[in-house]
């Protein structure tokens, strides 16, 4: 299963990388490709996920060839 990653703003800095590839088997959720790609940096509070161009749950299930993106949390005032 090869799964897309993509990290945006300030989730691109904090794993220091702004795109990368997943090559496992077995069944994933978005926070298990996080956990894979991001390393020892937790997934911050209110972290918007989105699976192929759609905002989900972090714990909808992955398949393969699939995007996963990941977007730091949005604030205005």
């Amino acid at each position: 299963m090869s799964i897309t990653v993509k990290f945006f703003a300030s989730l691109r800095e904090r794993v220091g990388h702004s795109e990368a590839v997943v090559d496992a088997a077995g069944p994933l959720t978005a926070r298990d490709i996080w956990a894979r790609v991001a390393g020892t940096q937790p997934m911050p509070p209110n972290t918007l996920v989105a699976v192929n161009l759609e905002y989900t749950a972090v714990d909808r299930p992955v398949r393969d060839g699939d995007e996963v993106a990941f977007f730091p949390p949005v604030t205005g005032g």
